[in-house]
């Protein structure tokens, strides 16, 4: 008895589409990344009809509860000084700036006293504003 086995296939799945899928995902998270941006504290910082474009070396940001951060670190106010000095050593700059970013709710004092701190550094300071005038 003449008995044939068959052949078994193996099974293939195709793998066309997941390229094209993968591409796609690729292509949406580059997109988003370039959107996030992780070092963002949110405020409303008041309006002006002018703006003042400057290198920001060191970013202070003063929130609504008085709060203080040098990019997104927290930071006591009476230690503002030592840490904008860390930040300018980091940088390298050889012009420094330190830009303000103050909600619209901060207190005069806080502006001030960082202020205060970048003269004792003999830093120039700028204040963000918004430019949209409505």
């Amino acid at each position: 008895m003449n008995i044939k086995r068959r052949v078994l296939h193996d099974p293939q799945g195709h793998s066309s589409a997941l390229n094209d899928i993968l591409f796609i995902l690729l292509l949406f998270f580059l997109i988003i990344s370039t959107l996030a941006n992780p070092n963002v504290i949110k405020l409303s910082i008041p309006k002006a009809k002018s703006d003042t474009k400057a290198k920001q070396t060191v970013v202070v940001s003063i929130n609504d509860q008085q709060q203080f951060f040098i990019g997104t670190n927290s930071v006591p106010v009476d230690s503002l000084k030592p840490w904008i000095s860390r930040a300018i050593a980091k940088s390298g700059d050889a012009e420094p700036t330190v830009v303000i970013n103050a909600d619209k709710m901060a207190n005069a004092d806080g502006i001030v006293a960082v202020m205060r701190a970048a003269h004792e550094l003999n830093v120039r300071t700028v204040l963000a504003v918004d430019n949209n005038s409505r």
